[in-house]
C-alpha cells in the first residue's frame, strides 16, 4: 500500500479507539454495528475491517466503502510529473491501491486516458482496455460528479458475441473458463490462478467467442463457470446463458456471491478482502448451484448436503416458500437396505446417499409467493416502528413492497391476514413455529433505514428528500429498488405519503425559456414570489443561521393572475394541479399536519379571507392568522398528546414556508403583518402579451421545468454562501433608509434581497431584471412600514364613523366616565349608525381588528360604568354598566 495513503487511512480509523497496534494487528476497536470492542484490521494493509465476535455480528467492512473520498481522485494524488516520467501514474496507483491489482499480472494491459463530460462541462482520468474494436474506460477522478456513469465505452462500439480477455492469458487448454461481467472482475480471479473472461454486460452472451474457443481446442471440452453480478438480472441471466450453453453442447456451473449489506459486492471486492481462497470459492460455487437447482428437491438436497446439521428448514424455489424434512430412522433404514442390495453395489456412494435421501425427505409449500425482510424502519419520534418487506410471486405480477408490524410477525394467522392484504392472493400455509424460523433468519442483524415523515430537506442528515430523487452535497441519487435512499453511509427514506413530487430528473426536458415567460407573464411581482418561493428551498438553512424566515402575502383582484402564478411556482417544484389548502375549511389538527408535512417547501393557505361568493355565512368559522406567529422561527404550531401513557407530547418544528393566497389583505396584529413580505396583484398590467404568455406557462408540463428544483438544491452550498455574505450588507442599507423603521422589517426584506443574488445562480436574469427586483422588495418594505404606522383599514373606517356618529363631544357613544379613555358598545355603535344611515364594516370584521389599533390605543374589554347609561336613568338609581371596547384618547 502507498505510504501517503496508507497514513491517511490509519488516521481515519482512529475513530474506532483501537488499542496499540501488537504483531502487525490493530485490536479492540469498536464495532460499528454491534458497539463492542472487538473490531481489528491489519495494520500494514488495512483494506478490511472485521468483528472478532463471529457468532453475534462478525461484521465486515472494507476501508474503500467506509471512506470513499480517500480513493476519488487519483490523478491530484498521484499526477504525471517530469521527475516520475510516467504518463500512466494516476492509472497505475488506481489498480495497485485502489483495486489491489499486482504490476506483474496487469501489465499492458490498459493505458491512462482523459474523458470530459461536454454537457456536466467536467472531466477525469481514465483506465482505457481494448475491448474488441473500441475501448472501455473506467473514470478515476471523483466520478460522481458524473451521475450514474462511472465508465465509458467507445462510442459505436460492438461487444456482444465477444469478450475481453487479457492478451497475456492462454485459455485454449484450460480445464474450466470462468465467465464475469467486468474487467477487474476478471483481472481480480486471474491472480487467485483462476482464468476468467470479462463479458462487458449480463446480457451479453459470447457466442462468437465460444465458438472461437471450440475450434481452438478441437471441441467443447471445457468447463464454463458462469459468475455473473449477484443482482437480479446478473442471476436472471446466469440461468439463460447456461441453458443456451448447455443445448450447444458446452459443460455450465455457475458461481454466486451471497450478499451482504447495502453495498454490492463483486469479484474485485473478494479479491481486495482475501476471500478467494479455495474454501472461499468451493462456497461461491455451491451458492451458484442453488441457483440453477432444477427443482425445489434438488435445492433442499444440496443445502442439506452443505449444512449437513438441519434435518428440517425452509427454502425458495421459483419465488415460492418450501418446507424440507429429512426422516432420519427413514434415512438410516433406506442405507441399511442399500447394502442388502445387489444393484445398489453398481452405484458409487454419493449416489447411494442422495437415493436414501430423496426417498426419505419430503418437501412441501407453505408459501405461493416469497416474502423477504429487507430492513427494519422506525419513527424514533412516535415510537412506531415497522418491517419493510418484498413480496415476490412466480407469475409475471411485479413484486409488492409494503410493511409489517411485529404483531404481523408474531403468529401465522396475523402474517397470513397482512400478506392477503398486501399482496393480491399470496397465501401463506404454514405454521407458527415454520414462520419463527423462517424469520429468525431473515431479522437476525437486519439493515436499518433512517426515516423522515416530511417530504423536503432533512437539516439533520444534510439532504433533500423530493419523492424518488434525493439531493445531497449537489449529488442527485435516484431511489434504490428497495424504496429508501442509499448514499454512502446514509439509508434514509420518508413515510410520508400526503404529498407527491414529479420530478424530471432528465437534463434535456428542462426548458429555460419559462423564465422571459414568466417575466412578460407576471413582471418584476412575478419576480418577486419567485425569489421568495426559491428561497423557501433553504428555509431550514437561513433559519438555523438567520433564525427567521418570513411569509408571502399574494393578493389582490379576482382574476389577477394570483392562481395561475402559484400553480406555475409548484410546477418548477415538482407537483402539478395544486394550489394550497383552505385553512378555514380545515380542522386544527389537520392544518397541523399541512404545516408538519413538508421541509424547505411552501405550505400555501388560499382563500382564507372567507369572502368568497355563498361563503360570508356566521357559522363559517374564521382562521386566526396568530396561530403562525411560531413558524415565523421554525417553531411547532401545534402540540398534541401522545398515547404513551406518560406525559410526553409532540411538537414538530415547522420546517417549510408559509404563502398566503386571497382576495383581501390578512386582517391580523402588527406582529403578522410585520413577519409579511407583501405583494398586491391587480389587472392593469395586463396586456394581450401578458396574457398568451401566462396561457403558455398555463400549459407547461411539469416534466418540462421541474428540473429548477434539481437546479436549485443542486447548488445549496453556494446558495447559502451567498445569503450569509449579502443579508448584513443589505441589513446595512436598509437601516440607512430613514422610510424603514422596524427591525423585523429590515431583515425579512434583507433576506429577500440576498435571495436575488443567490436566484441568479439558478436562472439568467439580466441586470434591469435584477435591479427592478431589488428596487421591488425595498418598496415593499417601505409600503409595509407604512401599513404598520397606520390603522387597518377597517379601523380607520370604524374611528371616522364614530367620530361622524358622537358628533366631537364624546358623549353619545362613549360609555367611559374617566375623560382619557373611549368605551364603546359595538352593539350600541351598530344601532346608532344604523338609524344614521351610516355605512360601517361588519362586527365580525371590525372585532378581529379593532385590537390593532395605534391611533387610539386598544386597552382591554371589560364591563364599564357607563356615563351614557346613568344620564338618561333617573335621578337616584344605581349605576348602570355595559360592556366595551375600552381604548386610549388622543393626547
Amino acid at each position: 500500500m502507498d505510504s501517503s495513503l496508507h497514513k491517511e487511512i490509519l488516521q481515519r480509523l482512529s475513530e474506532f479507539n483501537f488499542k496499540k497496534e501488537t504483531n502487525g494487528i490493530l485490536r479492540g476497536g469498536e464495532c460499528p454495528s454491534c458497539g463492542k470492542k472487538e473490531l481489528f484490521i491489519n495494520a500494514n494493509n488495512p483494506w478490511v475491517a472485521k468483528c472478532g465476535r463471529l457468532n453475534n455480528c462478525g461484521e465486515t467492512f472494507h476501508v474503500k466503502d467506509r471512506y470513499p473520498e480517500l480513493f476519488d481522485n487519483w490523478s491530484e494524488r498521484y499526477p504525471s510529473t517530469p521527475e516520475n516520467k510516467n504518463p500512466n501514474a494516476a492509472a497505475d496507483a488506481y489498480l495497485q491501491h485502489g483495486r489491489g491489482f499486482s504490476p506483474n499480472v496487469i501489465q499492458d494491459l490498459y493505458t491512462q486516458e482523459n474523458y470530459y463530460d461536454r454537457e456536466l462541462k467536467i472531466g477525469s482520468a481514465t483506465v482505457r482496455f481494448n475491448v474488441g474494436d473500441g475501448y472501455w474506460e473506467r473514470i478515476i477522478d471523483r466520478p460522481y460528479r458524473f451521475g450514474k456513469k462511472k465508465a465509458n465505452f467507445k462510442y459505436g462500439m460492438k461487444y456482444y458475441g465477444g469478450w475481453w480477455k487479457a492478451d497475456t492469458m492462454v485459455i485454449q487448454e484450460t480445464p474450466e473458463l470462468w465467465l464475469v461481467e467486468g474487467i477487474f472482475d476478471a483481472i481480480a480471479l486471474m491472480h487467485h490462478g483462476i482464468k476468467a473472461v470479462a463479458l462487458m454486460s449480463c446480457n451479453n452472451y459470447p457466442h462468437d467467442a465460444l465458438h472461437n474457443l471450440a475450434l481452438s481446442r478441437g471441441g467443447k471440452n471445457c468447463k464454463l463457470i458462469w459468475a455473473l453480478d449477484s443482482d437480479p438480472a446478473g442471476r436472471t441471466y446466469t440461468k439463460k446463458h447456461i441453458k443456451r450453453a448447455q443445448d450447444e453442447g458446452w459443460t455450465c456451473f455457475a458461481a454466486q456471491i451471497p450478499q451482504k449489506g447495502k453495498a454490492k459486492i463483486d469479484w474485485n471486492d473478494l479479491h481486495q478482502r482475501g476471500e478467494l481462497n479455495e474454501h472461499d470459492i468451493e462456497n461461491y460455487l455451491y451458492h451458484g448451484s442453488l441457483l440453477i437447482a432444477k427443482s425445489a428437491i434438488e435445492k433442499a438436497l444440496l443445502m442439506y448436503r452443505h449444512h449437513g446439521d438441519q434435518t428440517d428448514f425452509y427454502l425458495d424455489f421459483t419465488n415460492r416458500l418450501y418446507w424440507f424434512q429429512l426422516n432420519l430412522e427413514a434415512y438410516n433404514k433406506a442405507r441399511q437396505d442399500q447394502e442388502k442390495s445387489e444393484d445398489a453395489q453398481q452405484l458409487s456412494e454419493e449416489a447411494l446417499r442422495d437415493e436414501a435421501l430423496r426417498s426419505s425427505s419430503s418437501i412441501r409449500q407453505i408459501a405461493n409467493c416469497n416474502p423477504t425482510a429487507l430492513y427494519f424502519q422506525e419513527n424514533l419520534v412516535t415510537g412506531e416502528s415497522w418491517y419493510y418487506f418484498r413480496v415476490e410471486f412466480p407469475h409475471d405480477g411485479a413484486p409488492v413492497k409494503n410493511t409489517f408490524t411485529s404483531a404481523h410477525l408474531s403468529s401465522a394467522a396475523e402474517f397470513k391476514k397482512r400478506l392477503l392484504g398486501i399482496a393480491a392472493g399470496a397465501m401463506y400455509s404454514g405454521s407458527s413455529s415454520q414462520l419463527d424460523r423462517i424469520f429468525a433468519e431473515q431479522l437476525y442483524n437486519i439493515k436499518r433505514v433512517d426515516t423522515i415523515d416530511y417530504i423536503g430537506y432533512s437539516i439533520e442528515h444534510g439532504c433533500y428528500v423530493l419523492g424518488d430523487v434525493a439531493m445531497k452535497d449537489g449529488v442527485i441519487s435516484e431511489v434504490n429498488n428497495e424504496d429508501f435512499f442509499d448514499i454512502g453511509k446514509l439509508s434514509l427514506k420518508s413515510l410520508n405519503k400526503s404529498v407527491h413530487l414529479s420530478i424530471n430528473r432528465d437534463p434535456d426536458d428542462y426548458h429555460k425559456e419559462w423564465v422571459d415567460l414568466f417575466w412578460k407573464a407576471f413582471g418584476v411581482k412575478g419576480l418577486a414570489a419567485l425569489t421568495f418561493w426559491f428561497g423557501s428551498l433553504f428555509a431550514e438553512q437561513i433559519r438555523a443561521k438567520q433564525s427567521s424566515y418570513p411569509f408571502l402575502e399574494v393578493v389582490g383582484e379576482a382574476g389577477a393572475g394570483k392562481s395561475t402564478l402559484i400553480e406555475f411556482l409548484w410546477k418548477l417544484f415538482g407537483r402539478g394541479g395544486y394550489e394550497g389548502f383552505d385553512p378555514s375549511k380545515s380542522s386544527l389538527a389537520a392544518r397541523a399536519r399541512n404545516f408538519s408535512q413538508v421541509s424547505c417547501l411552501p405550505v400555501v393557505l388560499i382563500e382564507s379571507d372567507r369572502e368568497r361568493l355563498g361563503e360570508e355565512k356566521s357559522h363559517v368559522k374564521s382562521f386566526d392568522w396568530d396561530e403562525l406567529k411560531t413558524a415565523y422561527n421554525g417553531r411547532s404550531t401545534r402540540a398534541r398528546g401522545m398515547a404513551t401513557g406518560g406525559n410526553e407530547t409532540y411538537e414538530p418544528p415547522f420546517r417549510g414556508s408559509i404563502v398566503i393566497s386571497q382576495n383581501n389583505p390578512v386582517n391580523a396584529s402588527e406582529a403578522i403583518l410585520s413577519r409579511i413580505v407583501h405583494l398586491y396583484f391587480d389587472r392593469t398590467t395586463q396586456t394581450a402579451e401578458s396574457g398568451e404568455a401566462a396561457d403558455r406557462l398555463k400549459y407547461t408540463s411539469v416534466e418540462n421545468v421541474s428540473g429548477f428544483i434539481l437546479a436549485a438544491t443542486k447548488r445549496e452550498k453556494a446558495v447559502m454562501e451567498v445569503i450569509a455574505q449579502k443579508t448584513p450588507e443589505y441589513i446595512k442599507q436598509l437601516r440607512a433608509n430613514q422610510n424603514i423603521k422596524m427591525p423585523r422589517l429590515v431583515e425579512t426584506h434583507s433576506q429577500m434581497l440576498a435571495l436575488v443574488d443567490a436566484l441568479c445562480l439558478v436562472i439568467k436574469l439580466s441586470e434591469h431584471q435584477q435591479s427592478e427586483l431589488k428596487k421591488q422588495f425595498i418598496l415593499m418594505a417601505q409600503e409595509r412600514q407604512q401599513i404598520i404606522n397606520n390603522d387597518h383599514v377597517l379601523v380607520q373606517e370604524f374611528w371616522e364613523a364614530f367620530d361622524y356618529l358622537d358628533n366631537g363631544d364624546m358623549s353619545i357613544l362613549n360609555h367611559a366616565i374617566d375623560p382619557d379613555l373611549i368605551a364603546v358598545n359595538l352593539n350600541h355603535f351598530l344601532q346608532v349608525a344604523t338609524e344614521r344611515r351610516q355605512q360601517v364594516p361588519a362586527l365580525r370584521d371590525l372585532k378581529k381588528v379593532l385590537k390593532t389599533s395605534s391611533r387610539r390605543k386598544f386597552i382591554e374589554i371589560k364591563t364599564v360604568n357607563s356615563q351614557i347609561k346613568n344620564s338618561q336613568s333617573p335621578l337616584g338609581t344605581p349605576s348602570r354598566s355595559v360592556k366595551c371596547w375600552v381604548f386610549q384618547r388622543e393626547k
